[in-house]
């Protein structure tokens, strides 16, 4: 039976050459699928370029509404940043794109799935797990992991078989979704250096910005975005309206060193305006409306849906456990928040909530309420009473240490 094999298809150098190279290896039929989710590439020369290397079918398809609705909302949601810095911008396209993979390969009876990802990264776990849970029946290959090309190699491999090859070699390896840019590679590799503004295209140096701030108005309802500046958006328009404001202002730049799941520690350069932007103004918000019990657990909860999202772990039972629960929380996670944009600085200066906790006249000292201050006395003793116990205990013990060490 003539195998038949489905990629993942970016229209680079490397999954370029997988395509060849599956056919020859496999004696393969390779069918090809891109996914968009606002990676701002020309899919209609990505599909020439298929077809031209000679697979059975090409599949470009568009997931960018879908990508924003049940990806990007569940993430604003959980407030995921990874490691307290990253978005998880890249994470959060995979378990779509295998998802679509999949559909593709059960319409042409495919007997594999194959990524062109490295054995040094993140996104082989990814796609190996979202690959077996969705068609644990189906093969999985990763050509990179066993070829053992050297970059020139594969080049060399490429000229062979009559895959184009760009004459001035990319400096940055480059990844993009409506969520997100990551930039990788090259100078970039260096831990100390200063990444250059041509490592930089959604965002404008700050330096370089407006020297007037922006103020942006974002709306919520239950956790979600759904307007801007009082004007009502899709998730897809809203992110990428916002992405555009944001970067006019050299906001959402992130050098990070990040911790990748295999063990490598990573210097990680990332563009997100809209996700910066969105997460800080959803999270002041919670805090407005949700109680300090909730805030602490959610808390946990959210750097556990992260990590797995970030773990390539999308299909995992938990996710869905813990979104039950932050969907919960977010039925009263709604009013508006404004943002000061300036210069790469962004903070929340204003917010506003009907179901908010915040009374003003509890804290004003200048209002009578039925707030009873006496009552704090007892509250500070009970409060720090095993504090004062343990203190009181340490001190005894401290001093019959001390007596002793006289007496000898």
């Amino acid at each position: 039976m003539t195998e038949k094999i489905v990629l993942a298809y970016s229209g680079g150098l490397d999954t370029s050459v997988l395509i060849k190279w599956l056919q020859e290896k496999y004696a393969a039929e390779v069918i090809t699928v891109t996914v968009n989710v606002g990676q701002q590439e020309n899919l209609k020369e990505i599909a020439e370029k298929a077809n031209k290397l000679g697979v059975l079918k090409h599949y470009s398809i568009d997931a960018t509404k879908e990508f924003a609705k049940n990806y990007v909302f569940p993430a604003i949601k959980a407030n995921a940043l990874y490691e307290g810095k990253y978005p998880i911008s890249t994470s959060l396209s995979r378990p779509l794109i295998v998802y679509k993979m999949v559909e593709v390969a059960k319409k042409h009876n495919a007997t594999g799935l194959a990524h062109g990802c490295t054995g040094k990264g993140n996104d082989q776990v990814r796609f190996d797990i979202s690959f077996a849970s969705l068609a644990p029946n189906l093969k999985i290959i990763a050509p990179i992991r066993e070829w053992n090309m050297t970059r020139e190699e594969e080049i060399a491999y490429a000229l062979k078989k009559g895959i184009s090859v760009s004459k001035a070699a990319k400096k940055y390896s480059i990844d993009q979704s409506i969520w997100g840019r990551s930039i990788e590679c090259g100078i970039l590799e260096d831990a100390n250096q200063e990444p250059p503004e041509d490592a930089f295209e959604w965002t404008i140096s700050p330096e370089k910005a407006k020297n007037v701030p922006e103020y942006v108005t974002i709306k919520f309802e239950s956790g979600v975005p759904t307007s801007l500046n009082n004007e009502v958006m899709e998730p897809l328009q809203l992110i990428t309206t916002l992405n555009t404001i944001a970067g006019q202002h050299g906001v959402g730049r992130i050098d990070h060193i990040e911790d990748r799941l295999i063990g490598i520690k990573s210097r990680e350069i990332y563009e997100c305006p809209a996700a910066t932007v969105l997460l800080e103004a959803h999270k002041d918000l919670e805090k407005m409306v949700l109680t300090r019990h909730e805030i602490m657990f959610k808390q946990s909860v959210d750097t556990q849906w992260t990590f797995l999202v970030y773990a390539g772990l999308w299909n995992d039972p938990l996710r869905e456990d813990l979104e039950a629960f932050i969907n919960k929380s977010q039925e009263k996670v709604e009013g508006e928040v404004r943002m000061k944009l300036y210069k790469g600085s962004f903070q929340v200066v204003g917010r506003s909530s009907k179901l908010s906790l915040y009374d003003k006249n509890l804290v004003n000292y200048n209002i009578k309420t039925g707030f009873k201050q006496s009552y704090s006395k007892g509250f500070i003793e009970l409060w720090g009473l095993q504090t004062k116990m343990a203190n009181i205990l340490r001190q005894k013990i401290n001093k019959n240490l001390e007596a002793k060490t006289d007496l000898e």
